[in-house]
């Protein structure tokens, strides 16, 4: 066997624990799509081109609650703005390769795919092909993401209405939450954010998410350079 092929196999082999919540919650947003009024292939359409579980949520939920295409578009972006983080901290590892590669690598990052990828490139900064493992990593999250919104899209469109499958959408939101529920800081941001979203929820064009977003951020960004501060 190849080290092409071992490094991809070693991706996904160590990717694999983390693939755990996955599961549920690809079935819970094919379920949702359904739920909120979209049809089989609009929903898997989500799955396929924005590929990530808590900007599908918003954008399935703004867009469905009439939402403008900018505030749709925009708040799904703000939401996966941590991946523009990801992609700055493993360029170094991979500025040798073509576009296709970087195009292709930048579309299966995930969460999962980065946390087991950073640890093994910086374990390994001199393997010439360790974007294999990436590779593998991205490809098995892919591919699980894609069968169990399938699976989610078939439960959505049997299961009767009056259970109301969307009342999952905070319940989902809240479970990501919870483990930022330890700092203090991270309490007053998530409770700021909360409120604002409350107060301007009136405001022109749904955007409401968009706003109370950037006060949060910039409240984060505020406390953290008070901490910064006064370590020194």
């Amino acid at each position: 066997m190849s080290k092409k092929i071992n490094l991809f196999f070693k991706g996904i082999v160590d990717v694999l624990p983390l693939l755990i919540p996955v599961v549920p919650f690809g079935v819970i947003v094919g379920a949702i799509g359904i739920e909120l009024g979209f049809t089989p292939l609009e929903t898997y359409a989500t799955s396929l081109i924005i590929f990530g579980g808590a900007s599908q949520i918003v954008f399935l939920q703004l867009f469905s609650g009439g939402a403008s295409s900018i505030i749709t578009i925009s708040s799904t972006f703000v939401v996966n703005s941590r991946h523009l983080l990801y992609g700055a901290s493993l360029s170094e590892y991979l500025n040798k390769l073509t576009i296709g590669w970087k195009l292709l690598l930048s579309y299966l990052l995930t969460d999962q795919a980065y946390a087991v990828s950073n640890i093994y490139f910086e374990k390994n900064k001199n393997e010439n092909l360790k974007h294999f493992y990436l590779l593998g990593s991205g490809f098995i999250l892919w591919f699980v993401w894609q069968i169990f919104t399938i699976i989610g899209i078939f439960l959505g469109s049997i299961v009767p209405e009056e259970l109301g499958l969307a009342y999952t959408i905070p319940l989902t939101f809240i479970s990501l939450l919870v483990g930022y529920f330890r700092k203090f800081d991270h309490l007053i941001v998530i409770f700021t954010s909360g409120v604002l979203s409350i107060i301007l929820y009136q405001a022109p064009l749904k955007s409401y998410i968009i706003l109370s977003s950037f006060i949060a951020l910039a409240l984060a960004f505020i406390l953290i350079k008070l901490k910064k501060e006064n370590s020194i």
